[in-house]
C-alpha cells in the first residue's frame, strides 16, 4: 500500500464516625404505585433501585449519600455542583448522610447492566460499579485512531463500522507488506494513521502507524491491535520488520487488546520504533524523502488454547 500525503491527526465508601452521626435524619422515600419492571426484576427491587437514581446525573448513587432537611437524595459528586441547594425543592443542603439508603444499598443483588450481552453475574450494589468497568462482556469502543469516535459496540459491528465509515482497508491473510511515502517528513510530527483491518485465524487485527516525539527525537512507531479481550490478545503473536541499505530492524510481540487505546500503547512505547533519522537512511537517496517498507506476519502461539 502506498501512502501519500498523509493527515495530520487532531491534535470507597466513607466510613461514618460519631460526629456525623448527629446530622442524620430520617430519609423520606417517595411511594411508588407503579414501579417499572423488567422480565429479570421483581417490583421491590427495580423500586429501590429507582430511589438509587440520582436525581441530577441519573447514575446510581454510592456512599455518601447526602440528603436536603426534606429528604430529597443526591451523590456526593452532583453535590458540589448544585451551590448547596437541593435541585428538588431548593432547601440549603447541609453534611445529612442518607444512612437507611445507604444501608439498603448494601443489601441488594442486582444483575451486571451488560448482561444482554452475555454476563450472568449477580452482585452486591456495591460491587456493580468495580466489576461493570472491568466486565469481559462490556462492549468495545471503536479502535480508529486519530478521532475520538463515540461508536462502542461488539466486534462484527466494529469491522463493519471501520470498513464503511472510516474507510479502513480489510485484509485477510497473516502477512502484510506495506509501503510508507512521506515527500516531506520533516514537516510531520505528529501524525496517527491506521490503514488495515486483517482477518486471519478467525480473528480481527489493527495495524497502527504513528509519527511522535519521543523526547526531543522524532520517532515513527508501528504496532498491532487485537480487536477482543487482552487475555484473547496473549494467544497471538506478531513480527515486524523495516530495513534498507543492507540494514534491518525487527520487533516481536503480542499484539495488545483494543481495550488499550492507541495513546496508551504508543506511550507504553509497545512496538516498532524507528528515529526518523533512521527512517530516512532506510528511505536511500538523499535523505530527504520517507519511502519505507513494513513487513509484518501474525501467527497463533502453538501452546495456547
Amino acid at each position: 500500500m502506498e501512502l501519500d500525503g498523509l493527515e495530520r491527526a487532531p491534535p470507597s465508601m466513607d466510613v461514618m464516625n460519631e460526629e456525623d452521626k448527629t446530622l442524620q435524619c430520617h430519609c423520606q422515600f417517595p411511594s411508588i404505585s407503579k414501579p417499572r419492571i423488567s422480565n429479570n426484576d421483581n417490583p421491590t427491587t427495580t423500586s429501590v433501585h429507582e430511589l438509587l437514581e440520582c436525581p441530577v446525573c441519573t447514575n446510581s448513587m454510592y456512599p455518601p449519600i447526602h440528603q436536603c432537611p426534606n429528604g430529597h437524595t443526591l451523590c456526593s459528586s452532583c453535590k458540589t455542583k448544585v451551590d448547596n441547594r437541593c435541585p428538588t425543592c431548593r432547601q440549603e443542603l447541609g453534611d445529612i448522610r442518607c444512612l437507611a439508603l445507604e444501608k439498603i444499598a448494601e443489601s441488594l443483588k442486582l444483575a451486571c447492566k451488560f448482561c444482554t450481552f452475555g454476563c450472568s453475574e449477580i452482585l452486591p450494589y456495591y460491587s456493580k460499579l468495580k466489576h461493570e468497568s472491568a466486565c469481559y462482556f462490556r462492549p468495545y469502543t471503536c479502535p480508529y485512531a486519530g478521532s475520538d469516535c463515540p461508536i462502542d459496540g461488539e466486534i462484527p459491528f466494529l469491522v463493519s463500522h471501520l470498513r464503511d465509515d472510516h474507510k479502513v482497508d480489510m485484509h485477510s491473510g497473516c502477512t502484510f507488506n506495506h509501503r510508507y511515502v512521506k515527500a516531506n517528513p520533516c514537516e510531520v510530527e505528529n501524525a496517527i494513521w491506521m490503514l488495515t483491518v486483517f482477518h486471519c485465524f478467525d480473528q480481527y487485527f489493527c495495524l497502527h502507524f504513528e509519527a511522535f516525539q519521543l523526547g526531543m527525537a522524532p520517532v515513527y512507531m508501528v504496532f498491532l491491535r487485537f480487536m477482543g479481550d487482552e487475555t484473547d490478545a496473549r494467544n497471538y503473536s506478531y513480527s515486524l520488520e523495516v530495513g534498507g541499505n543492507g540494514r534491518k530492524l525487527t520487533w516481536e510481540g503480542n499484539p495488545r487488546s483494543i481495550r488499550d487505546n492507541h495513546k496508551k500503547v504508543r506511550d507504553s512505547h509497545d512496538g516498532l520504533i524507528i528515529h526518523r533519522n533512521m527512517a530516512l537512511f532506510f528511505s536511500g537517496g538523499e535523505r530527504k524523502e520517507l519511502k519505507l517498507r513494513i513487513m509484518g506476519r501474525i501467527w497463533k502461539e502453538q501452546n495456547k488454547q
